[in-house]
């Protein structure tokens, strides 16, 4: 299954994410990360979905029932070259200082924070690409996590061009701003 990473550009309003949610419920599609958050212009929020599908035909039609949506002003699939991260927080059991002090090590060698010390646990922040957070959670694995938060993927495509360039025009009805 191939992962997909779709930039969707939505009217900020209340409601719209659930819209969206539903509508991958109701047709049995997985999102595999979820991420949203307002833009430079406030009107605006971005939807940063990854999917994992079987086949290009399967997400053309998540595309095209995403462009049903009124809400919903554009659709960008972004290459794999795109600047992606993420974020995660690693809660690990400590039994005494020389994992302690490993533990530190290997949180630095990946550009992590400690963000928490408590004399049985530890908590690591690492940011970066999907690919260099799970290599991270490989590495501490063996020290025992307690506890793991993730956060879904946020993406934006190399070089000069945005998702927002061109002022949506509101003037039009959905099926003419397509």
């Amino acid at each position: 299954m191939k992962k997909h990473t779709l930039s969707v550009l939505v009217e900020n309003k209340p409601g719209v994410l659930a819209r969206i949610s539903g509508l991958f419920a109701r047709r049995g599609y997985n999102i595999e990360s979820l991420a949203v958050g307002p833009t430079e212009r406030p009107e605006l929020s971005r939807i940063t979905l990854v999917v994992g599908v079987e086949s290009q035909q399967v997400l053309e039609q998540i595309t095209k029932q995403l462009n049903k949506l009124i809400e919903v002003l554009k659709i960008v699939e972004l290459e794999p070259s795109a600047v992606q991260r993420e974020l995660m927080l690693i809660k690990l059991y400590v039994a005494d200082a020389s994992a302690r002090s490993q533990i530190i090590e290997i949180a630095q060698l990946f550009r992590g924070t400690v963000v928490d010390v408590q004399a049985d646990s530890l908590v690591v922040e690492a940011t970066g690409s999907p690919d260099k957070l799970q290599s991270l959670l490989a590495m501490l694995s063996s020290y025992g996590i307690r506890e793991l938060v993730h956060s879904g993927t946020v993406a934006v495509a190399r070089g000069t061009k945005s998702l927002t360039d061109r002022k949506p025009d509101r003037g039009r009805s959905a099926s003419d701003s397509r």
